[in-house]
């Protein structure tokens, strides 16, 4: 923190804006909603009958009252989809701990391109993975029954758009704005 006298006014200046306290938040949602969908049972569901997550598919036989669950980790780009995912999800991870830590150690705009540089990574990651996830569901699954990507992917979605957001908070250039704060 640089401080300055002229006469009886002091001014402040801070590498740290309010806007990069609203991209950690936009981070750390982030982190959580990658949580939430790694672990999300309901990336697509049909009708009572069917559910596909990231880690099982379980389908349940009209005659029957118990599910068959198999792995997905049986399929090249089941594979591909968890691993871009949390890909994303770790440098989304790393790129939370490094803004938490310079935040903390007062290094600020020395750590603001990196993160926005893993963030950014990370949203390319994730959308390649939520890209592929329903162009192969649809063109390997054969489903004769109304299905729907669920909530599961729904927080994918929602933490590509949060880390997003954060990498954009974090390329705004401090110097720019410290006449406003």
């Amino acid at each position: 923190m640089a401080s300055s006298v002229s006469g009886t006014e002091e001014v402040r200046v801070s590498g740290l804006t309010p806007l990069k306290l609203v991209g950690l938040v936009c981070v750390f949602l982030a982190l959580c909603l990658d949580v939430g969908a790694i672990i999300s049972p309901a990336w697509v569901t049909a009708e009572d009958q069917y559910y596909l997550s990231l880690w099982e598919t379980c389908w349940k036989p009209v005659s029957s009252v118990d599910w068959s669950c198999s792995s997905t980790l049986a399929t090249d780009w089941q594979i591909a989809t968890l691993a871009m995912l949390l890909g994303g999800a770790a440098l989304t991870l790393l790129s939370f701990l490094v803004a938490l830590v310079s935040l903390c150690f007062s290094s600020r705009s020395r750590c603001y391109k990196p993160v926005a540089v893993m963030l950014f990574s990370a949203v390319v990651l994730q959308v390649c993975s939520l890209v592929l996830f329903p162009i192969k569901f649809i063109e390997t699954v054969s489903l004769r029954v109304y299905h729907e990507f669920n909530w599961g992917y729904g927080l994918a979605w929602g933490s590509t758009i949060f880390s997003f957001g954060g990498a954009m908070l974090y390329c705004l250039n401090p110097k720019n704005y410290e006449d406003y704060y």
